[in-house]
């Protein structure tokens, strides 16, 4: 089955719970309508290349349609990606907003987690977080391919880049959802609350499964969707090489280990991340202005240490220890800076 009819089964059952989602067949409508227009400016240069009559090409100028492409594009370049983006958008926000309350409820204890499930309205059965948690993921996956499977036919239809250039865009913009680090949390609490011996289906067998696996000791948190669409994250990070300890997600999508972040960024683990310069660039990506508002990984934290309990009881001595050293350090200079030594 094409993913056009999978995307539209999904969507009569997404429709009732009132969640935006990418328009894939009313974006389609607008590629269709610019394929025409298209077209009928090539039937044109051709009747004015064989030399018909002014009449024939007047008659074609008058079958123009509303929606017309003159070089620039203006279906696509004033409809198509600001309807994009603008779903995008809706999607992105509804996604993060959703899957920052679900984990809030599971991770609360005490009086907090009852005040959540009051004022909430929602239940905090292991069921309903399984299957919540599965859903925002199918939800993100699935509306993160219709984005990309759209500007993969806009390019081929205009024979240019400019659907590349939009996924640029939309990464630069934050709204790019398989950057968000809510997924990786997302996936990571599916799998620990997946270990409880609950029977939950996913509707329309979308839903494959997620996984944490590791190869060549190379750690990799991995979803399958539609039996064939596979999203994987690298668990690696990128600047001590190893799994990453005590994990935060920048705002570039980027994971690495808090105290590498907190080198990187130049700052102390006594000041935190939110201090950090907005000169500061991601180690990968080089993007500015990541620091602030970095996302700290609790339920990866949790996966990762019963998955691999020696080599994360191993790190997390080094880490106290480092910890101790780095905070004597910060303070001894404080309290010498302080009386003027």
């Amino acid at each position: 089955m094409k993913f056009t009819k999978k995307y539209e089964q999904y969507l009569g059952g997404e429709r009732e719970k009132g969640l935006p989602l990418v328009g894939l067949k009313k974006l389609k409508k607008l590629l269709k309508a610019c394929r025409r227009e298209m077209e009928r400016q090539e039937r044109i240069h051709e009747h004015v290349e064989i030399g018909e009559t002014s009449a024939s090409i007047a008659n074609l100028e008058s079958n123009k349609c509303d929606n017309h492409c003159d070089g620039s594009c203006t279906v696509c370049d004033g409809t198509f990606f600001p309807s994009l983006l603008e779903e995008m958008s809706a999607v992105v926000g509804c996604f993060n907003e959703r899957a920052k309350k679900l984990l809030e409820m599971h991770l609360a204890s005490g009086f907090k987690k009852y005040l959540l499930w009051v004022f909430g309205k929602s239940s905090s059965s292991h069921s309903f977080l399984i299957q919540e948690g599965k859903d925002l993921v199918t939800y993100a996956i699935i509306n993160s391919i219709a984005m990309r499977k759209i500007l993969k036919k806009y390019d081929k239809l205009h024979h240019s880049t400019e659907g590349q250039a939009f996924k640029a865009k939309a990464q630069n913009l934050h709204i790019e959802i398989l950057q968000s680090p809510w997924l990786c949390e997302l996936m990571a609490f599916y799998i620990n609350l997946r270990k409880s011996k609950v029977d939950n289906k996913a509707p329309l067998e979308l839903f494959g499964d997620c996984s944490l696996t590791f190869d060549d000791d190379k750690p990799t948190l991995s979803c399958c969707l539609f039996e064939s669409m596979r999203v994987d994250i690298d668990l690696t990070c990128s600047i001590c090489l190893e799994t990453v300890f005590d994990a935060v997600s920048l705002n570039c999508g980027h994971i690495f280990c808090y105290m590498c972040c907190c080198k990187a960024a130049s700052v102390t683990i006594i000041n935190g991340l939110e201090v950090a310069s907005l000169d500061k660039k991601c180690p990968l990506c080089r993007r500015e202005g990541v620091y602030p508002g970095a996302v700290h990984l609790e339920e990866l934290n949790v996966l990762l240490s019963e998955s691999c309990p020696e080599e994360w009881d191993k790190r997390r001595q080094f880490e106290r220890q480092e910890r101790i050293r780095l905070a004597k350090e910060h303070w001894d200079f404080q309290c010498r800076a302080f009386v003027g030594i």
